[in-house]
């Protein structure tokens, strides 16, 4: 292993371009003749449009276009995907994927609503232009609040769904679980308001769209978390054209946690505006319109019941939760409510648990996932209920927990929602951790933080999640002559730092140094296919397919150096960039079998030159 090999501490490979200022974000890209679009937003949770009139924008000094609703109707644009992602609808009710177009008509249904575009030659006359434009509001009653929803009181944010409800999913034993409680000697029960957040990453979303009419192919510069799903939403659900007209180059992405994941309509106008202009048009959140545009996460209404017996062993888990959609379906909407609702199962024998999610229509911004997309939500359910149950029940936290932890031998364990558990040693965790923090010293410390008139007090959350859930993704590895090796992958860095884990992956098998390889993450123009970034899936699913892609080079240089070192593959031996034969001083450095690769005349026969591989990891296990 050298040093900057696998395990080793070493310095982020990408922080001295960043810090030097040699990054490439979205308002870094400056292109000739581009021009620059505004969106004008709603201020009003819901009202009808009674009327737009867009003369005086058109006729501002440097507006070049000016679109609204009516006109992205006319130009036969597809609607904002959903429909809904599939999930498991229950009592009858199928998911409803509201019918979103890039630019609303005829009512708006949260503040910041897009109700049209406006693009200048520069930023500040687009937002002039967009002042200008006269629209006729007429405020109807709104509600903002997840758990008043479905009052019948409630005004209907779709008139398809006049009881405001999306979607209904359900997982568990219901009867398992409604028997369990029957049969309890306590029944624990906490209402959870889990509150709405929203992302407030270092970069505001952006666009930047070049069409080139010539080709009819459409180049866009975008800040996002997955260039190939990004290049399926434009494509296929928009513009109905080949994905092979477009590119997508993510770049540098100045932090997300989910909120870039999926599409948005200024996307589809940016790229719009330019196929109309015939010019590269470039939008770009403010701060303020980010917290108006940007997707939002969680907002739930929870009530949660935790079933004991009188010895404080753990029968049964139900869980009620009533979540916010928002005013539209975002495409990953579902996703939150449904993926992750195993989490609430914990590390705990649950005899049986059932958990409902209803998905309800607000007049707020559209929720998608953010910082764990459910994990964070089902993780605090089920340990403030652990909590609670040991008060009530006047037992201590820590004890009432270890006592019901799936034991080491349980394994492999299924819980009673969603997950097999493959192994674990719960115990010794949580003992541990006390450990650590030494709970036994806590009074004591609280007392003395009391002395000096301040509080002091002790948490525990003992939460187990799934990352990187089934999927795939692609890795290819080209090499130069001059032993250089570009790598390129599917996933986007938002800030994570995957550059530095690729780069050590890459020294470490092929004994590089760090300076020698370069790293291209998500652009659709020079890879095959990917899946981006989300779920903590990097390094599972990137580091895996990149690992294989090697294993596939060094197969072939193995080829190469067997055949120089006049001896077998199976006796020879690769360790820090060095090829040896087994108990003889013959060896091959990588260098030279780089050089090698790139030369015809010296080439085993039936290879050919170069030294380049890809592949694919792909996942299949559903837990």
């Amino acid at each position: 292993m050298g040093e900057y090999g696998i395990s080793q501490p070493v310095p982020r490979t990408e922080d001295p371009r960043l810090l030097k200022g040699a990054g490439r974000f979205i308002d870094d890209i400056k292109l000739l003749g581009m021009v620059h679009g505004h969106v004008l937003r709603s201020p009003h949770a819901h009202a009808i449009i009674k009327s737009i009139d867009t003369s005086a924008a058109k006729a501002a000094p440097g507006v070049l276009d000016v679109l609204t609703g009516e006109d992205y109707k006319a130009a036969g644009l597809g609607n904002m995907p959903p429909p809904m992602p599939p999930v498991k609808n229950s009592e009858g009710v199928k998911a409803f994927g509201t019918p979103r177009g890039a630019l609303i008509t005829g009512k708006v249904r949260f503040v910041g609503d897009l109700v049209a575009f406006v693009v200048a030659e520069t930023p500040a006359q687009a937002r002039d232009g967009a002042e200008l434009i006269d629209v006729d509001y007429e405020p109807i009653p709104s509600n903002t609040n997840t758990g008043g929803a479905r009052g019948e009181a409630t005004p209907a944010i779709w008139e398809e769904r006049p009881d405001n409800l999306c979607l209904i999913h359900e997982e568990g034993d219901k009867a398992a679980t409604d028997a369990a409680f029957v049969k309890a000697d306590y029944i624990h029960r906490q209402h959870f308001q889990i509150n709405r957040v929203l992302a407030n990453t270092m970069e505001p979303r952006g666009c930047v769209a070049d069409y080139d009419a010539k080709e009819d192919f459409c180049t866009v510069h975008l800040t996002t978390q997955g260039g190939f799903g990004s290049r399926r939403f434009l494509a296929g659900g928009i513009f109905n054209e080949p994905e092979a007209n477009f590119r997508i180059i993510p770049g540098d992405v100045g932090g997300s946690f989910g909120m870039k994941g999926g599409g948005y309509p200024e996307y589809i106008l940016t790229v719009w505006a330019s196929k109309r202009l015939g010019r590269p048009v470039k939008w770009i959140s403010d701060r303020s319109e980010a917290i108006l545009s940007d997707t939002h996460g969680r907002d739930n209404m929870t009530t949660g019941e935790l079933a004991l017996d009188k010895d404080g062993n753990f029968l049964a888990l139900r869980v009620a939760t009533t979540a916010s959609i928002g005013a539209y379906t975002s495409p990953l909407a579902a996703g939150p409510l449904s993926n992750n609702l195993g989490t609430l199962a914990g590390v705990y024998t649950l005899g049986a648990a059932h958990v409902r999610v209803e998905g309800v229509f607000t007049n707020n911004t559209p929720t998608a996932p953010y910082r764990g997309a459910g994990r964070p939500e089902a993780g605090y359910v089920i340990e403030r209920l652990v909590d609670g149950a040991a008060r009530e029940l006047g037992m201590d936290g820590v004890e009432l927990r270890r006592q019901n932890l799936i034991p080491a031998d349980a394994f492999p364990y299924k819980t009673a929602l969603t997950f097999t558990y493959d192994s674990g040693d719960f115990e010794t965790v949580l003992n541990k951790a006390v450990e650590i923090a030494d709970r036994a010293g806590f009074e004591a410390r609280r007392k003395e933080a009391r002395s000096r008139g301040k509080l002091r007090g002790l948490g525990l959350s003992y939460t187990i999640e799934r990352a990187a859930a089934a999927g795939l993704e692609h890795a290819d590895i080209r090499f130069d002559g001059e032993g250089r090796v570009k790598i390129y992958v599917g996933t986007t860095n938002n800030g994570q730092g995957h550059e530095t884990i690729y780069t050590q992956l890459m020294c470490d098998r092929f004994g590089l140094k760090p300076d020698q390889v370069r790293i291209v993450e998500g652009d659709t123009g020079q890879m095959a296919h990917g899946q981006g970034t989300g779920g903590s899936r990097v390094a599972t699913m990137g580091m895996s397919a990149l690992h294989l892609a090697a294993g596939k080079v060094i197969g072939k240089a193995t080829k190469i150096a067997a055949q120089v070192l006049e001896a077998a593959e199976t006796d020879l031996e690769f360790t820090d960039g060095v090829f040896s034969v087994a108990g003889t001083d013959k060896s091959l450095a990588f260098a030279d079998v780089i050089r090698i690769a790139f030369s015809p005349r010296d080439l085993p026969a039936g290879m050919e030159p170069g030294l380049y591989e890809s592949d694919t990891y792909r996942s299949t296990v559903p837990n």
